[in-house]
């Protein structure tokens, strides 16, 4: 989940905006008032939810810098406004960066083994820059960074040195130029790392963890365990994917890089478990996705979902708005929903963001509380002639996920809006209710509910669902390590990590990447560059949040395992108790203690290993 950004240009009103925020988190009337709430007789009998708030406006006015001296909080709001700035700028040049990589290709056998539908998309790119008689059939074609060419390029074109040439420039954006990166990153740590010693911390990532349910430690530590369960499946992995292609005669089975990589896992998935990703699109129309996702939704959490176009205007003509409403038939939220990638204009990823919260203070009539309205972005691959957005089963996971997080938001029960749906949540649980969501994509019931063939209905064979989920552990370990390196390096650079010293962050990057990845990284990796949820989203120190929210999500669903998947009435039931806990209560309780109340219990990881095929078997 990530926040929108602005996609051109500086955005004049910033300063004004983070200068406001400020005032109002510095505030000493509001700090004192409450501070005298929380001291006051009638403490006691204040709701759980008005207690959290309290707790936490207090906790964020210290993180704020309200107790600083007054030279002392001039140069925190300082390093605030600049932070902003470049946190932008990063974002910007990202999308710049993106945007000048293009390859025109003109000879077909150039791009042999990519699949009709990216051809159809990099046909249509062709067109926008003047190719006006491209099609997919006959190109010219236009190679772009944008996800789902770059996702495919690099999974299925039999051009290698294509793949190696559009690895590298992925794995390069925004690190050189004027689009360079790399002192923008060295200038955000310098100022995190003096906001963080502003405020009596040692380093960043000791101020980061003052707002998340777990420790520095507790983080490190699962990460370790993590690492120790993914390792060893990681390296066997590696080597069945050299046996496999030194079995196809591949010339460079030998000397595997990463660009070979992703082109030999799917050919090997393909091969194991007799799966082409490019075939099974048909199965999967976005229409049916998102028909099958709220009949799902309906089914565990009683709301029915339908489209309310026309209420409320829209950004694009590919934008739609729907309304939420519960077993009564009343509205209780809304939400817009933007699926498709557009490069020229639209960042990559997948987010949910909140237009409006839940809340009663906020109310129009004074009777009834201001209902939620999120907005839910994908960057999914575009409808193409005559055929609607076909997906990959990764596409369709991304909109379980992000609609996972737009439940917690419009689900919520809470009138308190500071602390409504995701808000007043600890960033180190918001991505529970998104991960999930994502543990029914790999559901049988919820697999043929959605795949049926979008021209004549027929229903994905049988045989071909179980080999689905049988797939989902494929190569679990090697996916997990590169999720580790990402947590690994973002704790480094915000714990060690001194500007300046013998070690550049590239070096951090390197070292971090020789215990997560069995072919070392490039020495001209630039990732960071581009690594936009630690240095332009709210991730700095906190994105071993997906593997911690990950193991509760996994032991989460594995109550509805227990409960019994295929008992509808038992679904029922444990789909009220998440919706009347995970979902309803958002940050009117502690992360911590509402998972008690849901599951009854402190979580283990042992659900999201065992979901992962990275348990231990022990011999009889």
């Amino acid at each position: 989940m990530a926040k929108i950004g602005c996609a051109f240009g500086e955005d004049h009103r910033q300063p004004t905006k983070v200068e406001f925020q400020l005032k109002l988190r510095q505030s000493k009337p509001i700090y004192d008032a409450f501070k005298a709430i929380r001291g006051s007789p009638d403490w006691e009998n204040l709701s759980d939810a008005r207690k959290r708030v309290v707790e936490l406006k207090l906790k964020e006015a210290v993180l704020y810098g309200v107790s600083l001296e007054d030279s002392k909080r001039e140069r925190f709001n300082e390093i605030e406004q600049e932070l902003e700035k470049l946190a932008q700028k990063f974002e910007e040049n990202i999308l710049d960066a993106k945007k000048n990589f293009e390859k025109v290709i003109k000879d077909k056998k150039e791009i042999e083994g990519l699949p009709s539908t990216t051809l159809a998309i990099a046909a249509e790119m062709a067109i926008s820059k003047g190719y006006e008689k491209a099609t997919a059939d006959n190109g010219p074609w236009v190679i772009t960074l944008d996800g789902p060419i770059y996702r495919s390029v690099l999974q299925h074109a039999c051009n290698r040195s294509l793949r190696e040439e559009v690895y590298r420039a992925y794995v390069t954006r925004a690190s050189d130029g004027p689009l360079n990166n790399t002192p923008i990153i060295e200038r955000i740590l310098e100022l995190r790392l003096e906001k963080a010693k502003l405020l009596g911390h040692s380093n960043y990532a000791e101020f980061s963890f003052e707002t998340k349910t777990a420790t520095t430690d507790k983080a490190k530590d699962l990460i370790d365990k993590l690492h120790n369960a993914s390792w060893s499946p990681a390296i066997q992995d590696m080597e069945e994917l050299r046996d496999f292609a030194r079995g196809q005669g591949a010339e460079e089975a030998n000397d595997l890089n990463h660009w070979d990589i992703n082109f030999w896992s799917e050919r090997l998935r393909e091969s194991k478990y007799d799966l082409n990703e490019e075939e099974l699109r048909p199965f999967f129309s976005l229409p049916k996705v998102m028909d099958s996702l709220f009949n799902l939704t309906k089914k565990l959490f009683d709301i029915d979902i339908e489209p309310a176009d026309g209420m409320a205007p829209v950004w694009n003509k590919d934008v739609s708005f729907y309304k939420v409403k519960d077993s009564s038939t009343t509205p209780i939220a809304y939400f817009y929903f933007d699926p498709y990638t557009r490069p020229s204009e639209k960042r990559g990823g997948a987010w949910m963001d909140v237009v409006v919260g839940r809340s009663s203070v906020l109310s129009s009539d004074n009777n009834c509380p201001r209902l939620p309205i999120a907005q839910i972005v994908c960057n999914q691959t575009p409808p193409t002639g005559d055929k609607p957005s076909l997906m990959t089963i990764r596409e369709f996971e991304a909109i379980f996920h992000e609609f996972g997080h737009a439940l917690q938001h419009m689900l919520t029960k809470q009138d308190e809006g500071l602390v409504s749906g995701n808000q007043g949540i600890e960033w180190d649980a918001v991505e529970i209710p998104s991960l999930f969501m994502e543990n029914w994509c790999y559901q049988r019931d919820t697999i043929l509910a959605i795949a049926r063939h979008y021209e004549n209905g027929e229903t994905l064979p049988e045989d071909k669902c179980l080999r689905i989920l049988s797939a989902r552990t494929f190569r679990a370990g090697s996916q997990l390590l590169r999720q580790l390196r990402y947590a690994g390096v973002d704790l480094e650079l915000h714990s060690s990590y001194v500007s300046g010293g013998p070690e550049s962050i590239y070096d951090v990057d390197q070292k971090i990447g020789k215990n997560t990845h069995p072919i070392p990284l490039l020495p001209e990796d630039r990732f960071l560059c581009s690594f936009s949820h630690i240095f332009a989203d709210k991730y700095a120190a906190g994105y071993y949040s997906y593997q911690w929210a990950e193991v509760l999500s996994a032991d989460a669903f594995s109550a509805f395992e227990e409960a019994g998947l295929d008992n509808d009435q038992s679904l029922k039931e444990m789909g009220y108790k998440f919706r009347e806990t995970i979902l309803a209560l958002g940050g009117g309780k502690s992360p911590n203690e509402v998972f008690l109340e849901f599951r009854g219990r402190e979580p283990t990881p042992d659900a999201f290993l065992r979901y992962n095929g990275l348990l231990p078997t022990v011999a009889a």
